[in-house]
Formats: structure tokens, sequence, C-alpha cells
């Protein structure tokens, strides 16, 4: 269930150039949150009348909702400037997350040395491999989290950088991470699926968010692999809710509410099976 209400800060600092990390303090939207969805910040200034559209970094039983965005434009940088005890409209929370239950009652039954390249492997664990691109890093938390608690399932964490880091704390504490930087500062030299194969990460299911390029690949990856594979995707989304198709992706369904072959990003998605989309 969405609601619209007016959340208080907590807290927010800087994290990386550019990134920054808000707490915020929510009466109903962070109790009905799930993994991979979002919500519509709005801005304080009436000139901009399209609220931004936010990733769900943490959600906390208590209220407490935690945001980590980049500094893209004037509504991202007014946003950069709150401080505690400042509030803040939100609408949330929105779209369709990881199907965590769904992804936990997948079987370990695949044969992991076929994709680990290794001779052997005789652990029963199922391995889920969360492949997280710069600013798709932070929704990957949550899910983390959400997966734990699956009994007999491992989680390996794959977070691609640019060059600084963020959330590696966090993300360490919550699975397995190893992580890749394009500029080779850190981990492996390239991008997520780089680090994939020198490493011999071997998956079950795979989760991932990022930029399209990213997503393509893991796309890619999973078919060839016949490896499940769910999909955050980005789009610039105007209303947030599914009514103005400005976020529309191409699908192999017909849709039917545009009665063609694409589907709403904010409210089919952002999380698609792999296979249901084209990109």
């Amino acid at each position: 269930m969405k609601v619209r209400e007016y959340a208080s800060v907590i807290e927010q600092k800087e994290i990386a150039a550019g990134i920054f990390s808000l707490w915020l303090q929510t009466e109903q939207i962070a109790g009905e949150a799930v993994p991979g969805q979002f919500v519509s910040v709005y801005s304080g200034d009436a000139s901009r009348m399209l609220p931004r559209p936010i990733s769900i970094c943490e959600a906390e039983p208590d209220g407490r909702l935690r945001l980590v965005y980049r500094v893209a434009g004037h509504g991202t940088e007014e946003f950069s400037r709150l401080r505690a005890g400042e509030t803040l409209e939100i609408l949330g929370p929105l779209g369709n997350g990881y199907p965590v239950h769904d992804i936990l009652e997948i079987p370990a039954e695949r044969n992991l040395a076929q994709f680990s390249g290794k001779s052997g492997n005789d652990d029963p664990a199922k391995r889920v491999l969360l492949l997280g691109g710069g600013i798709g890093i932070p929704p990957m938390l949550q899910l983390a989290r959400a997966l734990q608690a699956g009994d007999g399932t491992k989680v390996q964490i794959v977070a691609g950088y640019r060059d600084e880091l963020f959330l590696t704390e966090g993300l360490a504490a919550a699975g397995k991470l190893s992580i890749a930087t394009e500029d080779g500062s850190a981990g492996t030299k390239g991008n997520v699926l780089d680090a994939v194969r020198e490493q011999g990460i071997a998956a079950d299911v795979i989760c991932a968010c990022g930029p399209k390029p990213m997503l393509r690949a893991v796309k890619a990856y999973a078919e060839e692999n016949d490896i499940p594979c769910w999909l955050s995707l980005e789009e610039r989304m105007a209303c947030g809710v599914g009514v103005c198709l400005a976020c529309v992706c191409q699908s192999k369904e017909v849709d039917g509410h545009s009665h063609v072959h694409n589907k709403r990003v904010c409210k089919d998605g952002p999380v698609f099976r792999s296979t249901e989309v084209e990109l």
C-alpha cells in the first residue's frame, strides 16, 4: 500500500563524492517496504513539479528509512542540503521489488562447478549472487539482509564502482563481498561480471541492479548459463505510479495497460525476471 507522507530527517551525510546517505523517520512507508522498491521524493520548490524516484537502501521496522542517492540535478542537489529535523514529502513504497520468497524457494540442484570453473563442489547451500553497479548498489543491502533469513542460503555480493567505494562495511556484514572498480583501484579491474569470472563465483540465482549496459550483460550471462535472474531497471520516471507511460521498457508480452510490447518500469517493475524484458 503506497502512502504519501512527510518524513522527518534523522541524519544525512556525504559518503562518497556526490553520493549521499539520507535517513528518514516515516510513519508507514518503511514498515511496508520490501527490497527493490523505491520512493518518490518531492521538491520543496513549486517549479519542480515532478518527484525524483530513489531506491530504498534500508527499511527498518521502527519506521526508519534509508535512501542512498547520487546528486544528478537540481532536485537531488536540493535534497543533499537537508539537515536533521527538517521534513521531506515522499510517496511510497512504489513498484514491485525482488520476490524474496520465490528466490529462497529455488532449489540448489545445479552443478555449480560448471560456472565456477572448479573441479567439484560438495557444498549443498544455495548461492544467491547479488550484482550492484554504481547507484544500483544501495538496494542490494536490504535485499542481502532479507535473503540472510533463508536457511541454507549463501549470499554473495559483487559491487561495481567507478573508483570511490561506499557502503562496503554494510555490504560485507550482509554477505560475502567482492569488489570491481573501473580504474582497478580496488578489487578486480573492470565490471561486476569481470569479478565473477576472475574469482570463479558460482550462483544458483542472480539479482542485479545497475545501468542498462551492465544489466544487458548480466541478462545474457544468466540466460547463457541457465541461471534464474531478476533485474531492477533504471529509467527516467515522471509520475512514478504507472499512469504517464514515460518509463516503459520493451517486453516479450503485451502489456494489458498500453496493449503493446511494453512494461511500465515504475508500476510493473522496477524488478523483472530477466526473461520478461528486452534490453
